[in-house]
């Protein structure tokens, strides 16, 4: 499989460059896996910076045209590319944040009402 840079523009707005390439290929259209490795190899790049965001092969051809986006950091990947996409390209976005669990302080609540019921019926047998 080889890689070939048609285009290479640099998008400081969006702190990413925007490549489009070509790959010619033996056999079926390459996993995005597979062109994401080659375009980290042949773009100094680094692997989670790199989205393909499409690819497209001609019927009967053994080449694949594609437009890829190189950012600069892992944070601005998650800031601007749709959820869909990074999941597509299998990019890890971090985890949320877990909320304090409350469910302790619940129950302790749920014990007290219950001796408190407790000592209500007591009362009411000795009267």
């Amino acid at each position: 499989m080889d890689i070939k840079v048609i285009e290479d523009r640099n998008n400081p707005m969006l702190e990413r460059r925007e490549v489009i390439f070509k790959i010619e290929h033996d056999g079926p259209t390459p996993s995005r896996k597979s062109v994401v490795d080659n375009i980290v190899a042949t773009m100094n790049s680094k692997q989670g910076l790199v989205v393909v965001d499409r690819m497209k092969t001609e019927f009967g051809k053994r080449e694949t045209v594609g437009y890829a986006k190189i950012y600069e950091s892992e944070k601005r990947v998650i800031e601007v590319e749709r959820p869909y996409v990074i999941e597509r390209n299998a990019i890890a976005a971090p985890a949320p944040e877990k909320a304090p669990e409350k469910v302790v302080e619940e129950e302790v609540v749920e014990e007290e009402v219950v001796e408190e019921e407790v000592g209500e019926e007591e009362t009411e047998e000795e009267g």
